[in-house]
């Protein structure tokens, strides 16, 4: 995505989000439709799988690749302290919600 690990952290956070609000916001449906469910899980896990490894490696490894290898341990180490901050925060915000 970018070499600003910031941006790379709050884009995967927003994509979460965004999965999370769709998820709630799913109507109940008849028990014919629930059959999708595993489906629509495995889909949306394995694009999430491949969406999470573009924002998270791409660059480092594009860094590596290009003998900047330290540079892109760096970039992949803040970017993923980063998302956990992002994490912690939203996990501190529902807490103190509840």
């Amino acid at each position: 995505m970018s070499k600003n690990p910031f941006i790379n952290a709050l884009a995967a956070s927003a994509y979460v989000s965004l999965i999370a609000l769709g998820i709630l916001n799913v109507p109940q449906k008849e028990p014919v439709l629930a059959a999708l469910g595993p489906l629509i899980f495995l889909s949306v896990f394995v694009f999430s799988a491949g969406l999470m490894g573009y924002l998270f490696c791409l660059q480092p490894l594009l860094l590596a690749l290009r003998g900047e290898s330290a540079q892109g341990v760096a970039l992949f180490l803040k970017t993923l302290l980063w998302f956990a901050l992002i994490t912690m925060l939203l996990v501190a915000t529902y807490t103190v919600l509840l």
